[in-house]
């Protein structure tokens, strides 16, 4: 690749890092053309950027964008990286493929960098239990709204035993 062209797909992933504030490192090795474009449509249905690129490459990126040094470990072989605006979105991608494919799944998590903070390999189930800024919001007004349906219930149980006392 030339140095015009390498310089080109840096500042590419930069402005994908300044965009997205989550992404995820994944090993493809082995995976072939069928899996890899299901694995595509399926993030692009789920709102995630799917991107393949050297390592090298991304590597810069990385250390122009901020401190990611946690990652650098996590930068061999073939590297898929997921960017998301949510972030757990691509863990439960890459869970939901690895649960269907069982044995013959050709993907594995490397390493991610979701809410402010750093994942390794092992922490899969970790990255899918993080709740999504919508998850958050509606656990909050389902919680604001339950002591408001409990007085509302207290109150029309009332009101039907006062009026079955009037009737009797």
């Amino acid at each position: 690749m030339r140095k015009e062209n390498k310089a080109v797909v840096i500042e590419q992933l930069k402005s994908y890092l300044g965009e997205y504030p989550h992404f995820y490192l994944a090993d493809t090795e082995g995976m072939d053309a069928a899996q890899t474009a299901l694995l595509r449509r399926k993030a692009n249905a789920a709102g995630i950027k799917v991107v393949v690129v050297k390592n090298t490459l991304l590597r810069r990126a990385l250390a122009d964008t901020g401190d990611f040094s946690q990652l650098q470990s996590a930068l061999k072989k073939n590297t898929m990286v997921f960017f998301s605006n949510v972030a757990n979105a691509p863990a439960k991608l890459i869970k939901d493929i690895i649960k269907e494919k069982k044995d013959a799944a050709k993907i594995s998590l490397k390493g991610a960098y979701a809410e402010t903070g750093f994942y390794g390999a092992d922490q899969l189930d970790a990255l899918v239990a993080i709740k999504s800024k919508e998850e958050l919001i509606a656990d909050v007004v389902a919680l604001l709204q339950s002591p408001i349906r409990n007085v509302l219930s207290a109150l029309e149980n009332k009101d039907s035993k006062g009026e079955e006392a009037a009737a009797e």
